[in-house]
């Protein structure tokens, strides 16, 4: 199951911000190395939580600094 949670948030965070799949891994910071926002930022976290049913508060967003922070918080959260 953690493959495909990966995978999804690969895939949103490619569609969310613009990126080339080929330069999304779990190391990558959203705004250093994928240049998002703040408002790109609370977009990607919107379709995070649409797709995966989850509730990402305020605080929590702000320990999500790279895709594989998302990715972890996701599995966690939706054993």
């Amino acid at each position: 199951m953690s493959d495909s949670i990966k995978e999804k948030v690969i895939e949103i965070v490619v569609d969310q911000l613009d990126a080339k799949p080929e330069d999304v891994d779990e190391s990558k910071s959203f705004t250093e190395d994928l240049q998002a926002d703040s408002l790109a930022i609370v977009e990607l976290v919107l379709a995070l939580e649409e797709k995966f049913e989850v509730k990402i508060p305020d605080d929590e967003v702000d320990k999500i600094k790279t895709v594989g922070d998302a990715i972890k918080y996701i599995q966690d959260r939706t054993k």
